[in-house]
């Protein structure tokens, strides 16, 4: 079977391209959307796969929030989210000098865990939401 780490099918290009150019951490939905208006013969099953495959192969990073809804970041690094409970919008937060990286290590030292993955995600109120509160 070929590596699913490439992205060397057409389809895969597209999903990519679209995640890149819609610029947000996007839904499964959304791609399917950006990506049915330019190419209609691909389906949904076909991009739901490939976003799975590709998060899976570190090409996306696949991120859970607290509502039940699956985003796509096409930043895989690793980096933490802000989710507005108001717009509901994910935010990028990188490491601002405090080290969360320092608390896992502990955590999992600690606990006996060997931590392969994180994902920390903060939820409030954006900027904006917050000053219409």
């Amino acid at each position: 079977m070929e590596n699913t780490a490439k992205l060397n099918t057409i389809q895969r290009k597209l999903i990519h391209e679209a995640v890149e150019t819609l610029d947000i951490h996007a839904t499964a939905e959304q791609v399917v959307e950006y990506i049915a208006k330019r190419h209609p013969t691909i389906g949904r099953t076909t991009v739901y796969r490939n976003l799975k495959s590709m998060s899976k192969a570190g090409k996306l990073l696949k991120i859970c929030d607290f509502y039940g809804t699956t985003y796509y970041d096409r930043n895989s690094q690793e980096h933490y989210h802000f989710t507005c409970s108001a717009c509901k919008r994910i935010f990028d937060v990188f490491d601002t000098g405090n080290d969360l990286s320092n608390v896992i290590e502990k955590f999992g030292k600690t606990q006996g865990f060997d931590v392969l993955a994180c994902n920390i995600s903060f939820t409030g109120l954006c900027w904006e939401c917050k000053e219409v509160s």
